[in-house]
């Protein structure tokens, strides 16, 4: 296979079906943090891969899909230690976005995203801690989801922060992203509809004009599947301060993880990546207690909030892929942004799916879905008949 995307740090690694199941003759490749026995991932550094032994096992959650029928093929391309939402590379260089080659397909899984949404694999395996499954998908007009915190095994992944980090997939067909979730996620008793559709207020004012409008024209057929609409604001302190919430919580934890390599190593990181563990590297537990405690306030705040009964409406990104190379206030701002809507499903540790069923401007854009925590297969089911409703036919399978 050509690799013209630049998605694959290495196609020849195969492993094939150990099993048959609902995943049959079904195509996978993994983002390369996941653990394949006898093969050292990079996590997007040479550092890293220098510094590093084969693994003894593979991933639980790849043995999985090889159970289901699915056969790995392959490797991809990642962000430096996972710690990104752009997916540029400064020494592996950028995935080619397949929707929008002159922009960023979004990290930290962008070779995931470029995989699947240029058709070289059925389904693409990543993770995501603050976005990186989220926002890739919705610059390449992909399904995505990130899972219940936990609700995945991600033993024999590469850590970022633990208390985030979730194995997550994406795909261009919502039933075959339904069809790994049946296989990776646990089985649910909860049988009843969402009663409850409520829409992030705060959340709605963050993209750009074209954007908001739409996404805005798919609300109604959201609305229609329940009989209770509300306006909600998540964050009584505003999503600005979760951002920081989120923020320095991940970052005491990536240098709880690395701190110790990156000390003894001293890698050589790209732009923002060394701005950020440099950050990391300053920060004390005992002075973030405050940031600590407000996560669990959200959490409970959250839980309380969606139950098993409701859902909470919100864009998925500011707006479509920004632009290749983009440095400077401009990228910062839109990071910002970007994180005030993914820090909801991360601090809460909730499912939340983004669906690629709109553009702006002629490029992607996702709406997301989160639900209450454990309500992962619920939740892919109710996206699939709203999908339904907002094309009018059924979702190709």
């Amino acid at each position: 296979m050509n690799d013209q995307w630049n998605a694959f740090v290495d196609q020849e690694i195969k492993l094939v079906p150990t099993g048959e199941g609902a995943l049959d003759g079904r195509t996978f490749a993994v983002k390369d943090v996941f653990s394949i026995k006898g093969y050292t991932s990079s996590a997007g550094n040479p550092d890293w891969l220098r510094t590093h032994e084969p693994a003894e096992e593979t991933a639980d959650s790849i043995r999985k899909l090889l159970d289901a029928g699915a056969a790995l093929t392959g490797t991809l391309q990642t962000d430096e230690l996972m710690y990104s939402l752009n997916g540029e590379n400064a020494h592996y260089g950028t995935p080619v976005n397949p929707k929008a080659p002159d922009r960023i397909p979004g990290g930290s899984s962008s070779g995931s995203a470029a995989a699947a949404a240029a058709g070289l694999v059925d389904f693409a395996i990543g993770t995501d801690t603050g976005g990186s499954v989220r926002i890739p998908s919705s610059y390449c007009g992909l399904y995505g989801i990130r899972p219940t915190h936990g609700a995945v095994d991600i033993s024999g992944v590469i850590p970022l922060a633990k208390s985030f980090d979730t194995v997550g997939w994406m795909a261009q067909d919502l039933n075959l992203l339904a069809q790994a979730g049946d296989v990776l996620l646990p089985a649910s008793d909860k049988k009843n509809p969402f009663q409850r559709i409520l829409i992030e207020e705060e959340a709605w004012a963050l993209p750009d004009t074209e954007t908001k409008a739409a996404l805005r024209r798919l609300l109604p057929a959201a609305e229609k599947q329940t009989t209770h609409v509300e306006h909600v604001r998540v964050a009584e302190e505003g999503l600005a301060a979760w951002t920081e919430v989120f923020r320095t919580i991940q970052a005491l934890e990536i240098w709880e993880e690395h701190g110790s390599w990156i000390t003894k190593e001293q890698p050589v990181f790209g732009p923002g990546i060394a701005e950020r563990f440099q950050m990391a590297g300053t920060l004390k537990k005992a002075e973030c207690q405050g940031q600590l405690h407000k996560r669990k306030d959200i959490q409970q705040r959250m839980d309380e909030l969606l139950k098993d009964d409701a859902l909470l409406i919100i864009p998925t990104a500011p707006g479509p892929a920004p632009l290749l190379n983009l440095h400077g206030e401009a990228a910062e701002q839109y990071r910002a942004k970007t994180m005030q809507l993914t820090c909801i499903a991360g601090l809460a540790g909730l499912p939340q799916i983004t669906l690629p069923l709109t553009e702006a401007g002629g490029l992607p854009v996702g709406l997301s879905v989160i639900a209450g925590r454990h309500q992962d297969r619920r939740l892919i089911q109710w996206a699939s008949a709203f999908v339904q409703a907002c094309s009018g036919e059924e979702v190709k399978g």
